[in-house]
């Protein structure tokens, strides 16, 4: 399990003029998964480029080890934390197996060299996302379903106890959406990784999160366990949207119906 410890203290952040995060608190569970849900603009993506040293607070501090994450050398925080940002954008004419390989590159001081151990992390990366097959093509070739895989397999080959990823299922239809929370549950399994990511669909991450954390207006609305906080009245809050939960009957997790104005009732 990690060892390693990741907070926000009092964050306030955001973007020009805008404050996005406002006195927020969040002690991320070490050797769990967090999902992070709520409402478009509510400050999900904000908070983890926050929380990935990525965008500079305002007042108050995210902790990495008790340390202040924004002081930290970046390759420092990079062989502890790995980050798969949204819609990120690769150099353009590169290959898969170049780009997976840009994960090792914390690893590597100015005199190390490329070793094996960097060979079995991107070929293992590769195979867990399904890749190994397109090593050889340009990335700005492939569909975004798959420049979606490929880019986990990077944060992946970067072999972190921290992995933060925002939005991991995007342009993924429902096959590949599972296979890579079943990826990432694996991964937290076998190696303690703490994963926390940002999703969109409640029940996915009712289904494969420890922690769920829910967010409007750019704070913490509730948190805890699934059946703490998937509940009609958080979904009616967070969401505006009149819903009812169930037990799923897969996991026995809760599971959210929504109720739209049309109900089509069986004739």
């Amino acid at each position: 399990m990690s060892n390693h410890s990741l907070s926000v203290r009092s964050l306030v952040a955001g973007y020009g003029d805008r404050t996005i995060l406002r006195s927020l608190d969040l002690e991320v569970l070490p050797g769990r998964i967090t999902a992070i849900v709520g409402a478009n603009a509510c400050g999900k993506s904000t908070l983890l480029r926050a929380m990935s040293r990525l965008l500079p607070p305002r007042s108050g501090q995210v902790l990495l080890d008790g340390k202040a994450v924004h002081r930290m050398a970046p390759r420092q925080v990079a062989r502890i934390m790995g980050l798969l940002p949204q819609s990120p954008v690769a150099p353009e004419g590169i290959t898969v197996a170049d780009l997976v390989s840009r994960g090792r590159h914390p690893h590597h001081g100015i005199l190390s060299r490329w070793s094996p151990r960097d060979d079995e992390a991107v070929a293992a990366a590769l195979e867990a996302t399904r890749t190994t097959d397109l090593a050889e093509r340009a990335v700005d070739e492939l569909s975004g379903g798959q420049r979606q895989r490929v880019w986990i397999a990077m944060a992946l080959a970067q072999q972190t106890d921290l992995l933060l990823l925002d939005e991991p299922t995007t342009f993924l239809d429902i096959s590949h959406q599972v296979e890579v929370l079943d990826l990432l549950t694996d991964l937290n399994h076998r190696r303690g990784t703490t994963v926390v990511m940002v999703l969109h669909d409640l029940n996915l991450a009712a289904r494969y999160a420890d922690h769920l954390v829910a967010m409007a207006g750019g704070k913490l609305h509730a948190q805890g366990s699934p059946e703490a906080v998937l509940t009609e009245d958080n979904v009616r809050a967070v969401f505006g949207l009149d819903s009812r939960i169930i037990p799923d009957p897969t996991s026995g997790r809760p599971m959210m119906l929504p109720i739209g104005r049309h109900r089509m009732a069986a004739e």
